[in-house]
């Protein structure tokens, strides 16, 4: 009777125990879970406690989901929380996503779940995005935050233009993954401003008529394979720079006057080395001169032993010597001016 008595002692205390265990973890969820759930409950976006623990479980913010998910819900939205979580699990901004498709909702863009959550994945801000495809956004060429504050271009007339130009461009959602940034839309219309001032054959035409760079560089369809869709290029500011030609046939003119010098100066030594060797020349064939009259006393001693040479030949010889040494001195006497008295 009195194990009946304990047994049943032991029972009903366990029973109370399992039911305080129960109700203090009920307890535990409604203090942890019972401000979302209930909020997801009565904003039509309902959410189990399951659901709740799950998401504490693989390390998702549950409030960011819950909040998402009832944003999306109310704006129209059928968006699971399979999904939100899943997108927040791949790193992307669940918050930004669900702007960004409510946006689009409302601007009839045709936008899904799945290209929008790629597109925030890539990198990109889809909400932005989707703003500046409702909102067109002006960019300016060049961007003044690089350095530069206008684009720099050469008529063929050799007169510098300095021009400024603004784009308005709105997003292109379709190729918004893997489609170029505004730094390619800032270079190709810069190119094209360059190649449409460069083939005017007068500055004065591009200043009459500035609209003709932006139909120039409109018709190049530079917004190909960006992200952006270019709506329109208005030049909103040129002014004429420097004499680019003058300063280059300027610059020319010095080369070839200093090209003229170095030839010159190059004729002028091959002058004075051809001088040099003409005097090397004169001394050489005086030095041979002075070796054949040596060698004549030689040869007349020989003709006087071999007696080809007579004493009275000889003597005639000497005669004629010292009549054209006489008559040389009496011409270089009569060569020298007279004094006045």
């Amino acid at each position: 009777m009195i194990e009946a008595l304990l047994l049943a002692n032991v029972v009903q205390v366990g029973f109370f125990i399992v039911i305080g265990l129960i109700l203090l973890l009920f307890v535990m969820l409604v203090i942890f879970y019972g401000n979302l759930w209930l909020q997801a409950r009565f904003s039509g976006a309902s959410v189990s406690f399951a659901e709740l623990i799950g998401m504490s479980l693989r390390k998702v913010n549950s409030r960011t989901i819950v909040v998402s998910r009832i944003t999306a819900a109310k704006a129209g939205l059928e968006l699971t929380t399979a999904q939100l979580e899943s997108h927040y699990l791949a790193g992307g901004r669940v918050p930004n996503v669900v702007s960004a498709l409510i946006a689009a909702d409302r601007a009839n863009i045709n936008l899904s779940w799945q290209v929008a959550t790629a597109i925030d994945l890539a990198g990109r801000d889809i909400l932005e995005a989707v703003q500046t495809s409702v909102n067109p956004k002006v960019i300016d060429c060049p961007d003044p935050r690089k350095g530069r504050e206008t684009v720099d271009a050469v008529a063929q007339d050799g007169i510098q233009l300095k021009a400024k130009a603004r784009v308005t461009v709105r997003a292109n959602i379709e190729r918004l993954i893997g489609g170029a940034t505004e730094e390619t839309i800032i270079a190709r219309v810069g190119e094209g401003i360059v190649t449409t001032i460069g083939s005017a054959v007068n500055h004065k035409s591009v200043l009459e008529n500035p609209d003709r760079i932006s139909r120039a560089v409109l018709e190049k369809g530079l917004d190909a394979g960006t992200a952006f869709e270019i709506l329109s290029i208005d030049i909103a500011d040129v002014d004429v720079g420097q004499n680019i030609g003058a300063q280059l046939q300027g610059a020319q003119a010095e080369a070839d006057k200093l090209r003229a010098k170095a030839e010159a100066e190059k004729r002028r030594a091959m002058a004075v080395a051809r001088e040099q060797e003409m005097r090397a020349l004169v001394e050489e064939n005086r030095a041979k001169v002075v070796l054949a009259e040596a060698e004549v006393p030689l040869a007349m001693a020989e003709a006087f032993r071999k007696g080809n040479l007579g004493v009275m030949d000889y003597y005639r010889l000497k005669n004629i010597k010292s009549d054209t040494e006489m008559r040389e001195s009496i011409a270089k006497g009569d060569a020298q001016p007279k004094s006045e008295d």
